[in-house]
């Protein structure tokens, strides 16, 4: 079933009046319906892949203070853990039990061993134990969206994912998943994997600073399929922050991630921003930027 967008009208820009909301709203599989800016964990348990450790105490607050500000996605992995931080622990130790209306997505496919490592990636035999493993840390009965993360640590790429997709369709149909997904993917893999079953969401690179996968965005808004970029302020890939994004924030008041986001936003209804912090005052800036609505002109230079 498609999405569909329904836009908000204007908050003010300060940070006392402003919640998730401000950024519209997306109904995932055409059934759920979830604001357009959320939560992305995956700096919760260090500030980088590598650490430093973040401090359990702030990770906690900044997930409660997420959904006062009115985040209702969270997007996790198993695989998101630094050291004795995991952040489906940080997310079930701060929010369970979670909210009526707070959507959990999270991922599976890579195998991440202790020493920090993706090697490899998960066959279909290993799939089962690996959402099995993120119900038990989540303290859930149904994953409400699964995405089945292939390729490398960089770029899309792989060859067929349908013997592993296939699992989690199967996973689906016993109710242990509400919806599915796929992450790192080009056009091929999307359409082998609709083959099998409904795709709600699409979870790929993407950013104000590499905007390749333009082409599946738009199949994906045609579809009426959620696609959720990963890294939206750049994270491992390319630098965001450059002269024009800071010209366009200088024009509004606002920082350069804050644009960067709203870049995001503004570039097609079918996108949901996931910006990750370990930081309250980053995420009060963050969640700001969902009411940020740029110009036509300062579109034009960013896209430029």
């Amino acid at each position: 079933m498609p999405g569909r967008w329904f836009p908000s009208t204007l908050a003010d820009m300060t940070t006392q009046n402003i919640d998730a909301s401000a950024a519209g709203h997306w109904l995932l599989g055409g059934e759920q319906k979830i604001n357009r800016l959320g939560f992305g964990a995956m700096r919760l348990p260090g500030r980088s892949w590598n650490g430093p450790a973040v401090d359990r105490a702030d990770a906690l607050a900044v997930l409660q203070r997420a959904i006062e500000l009115g985040v209702d996605h969270i997007d996790t992995a198993d695989f998101y853990f630094f050291e004795d931080n995991h952040a489906n622990e940080l997310i079930h130790s701060a929010l369970h039990p979670y909210p009526d209306n707070l959507l959990i997505a999270t991922k599976v496919g890579p195998k991440r061993g202790s020493d920090g490592e993706l090697p490899s990636e998960a066959g279909p035999g290993e799939l089962r134990e690996q959402v099995e493993r993120n119900l038990r840390m989540l303290g859930l009965d149904r994953l409400d969206l699964v995405y089945l993360r292939v390729g490398g640590a960089t770029g899309p790429g792989g060859g067929s994912l349908a013997d592993r997709f296939a699992v989690l369709a199967e996973m689906r149909d016993e109710g242990l998943i509400r919806h599915l997904g796929v992450s790192n993917v080009v056009q091929e893999q999307l359409a082998e994997a609709q083959r099998i079953s409904p795709v709600a969401a699409v979870q790929n690179h993407y950013s104000v600073a590499s905007q390749t996968d333009a082409a599946l965005l738009k199949t994906c808004a045609e579809q009426g399929i959620a696609f959720v970029p990963f890294f939206p302020l750049g994270g491992g890939f390319k630098e965001v922050q450059n002269e024009r994004i800071n010209r366009v924030a200088d024009r509004h008041g606002a920082n350069w991630a804050q644009v960067a986001l709203a870049w995001l936003l503004n570039s097609s209804p079918a996108i949901l921003a996931i910006p990750g912090t370990a930081s309250v005052a980053h995420l009060t800036e963050n969640v700001a930027a969902g009411s940020l609505r740029l110009t036509a002109t300062d579109l034009a230079e960013l896209t430029a």
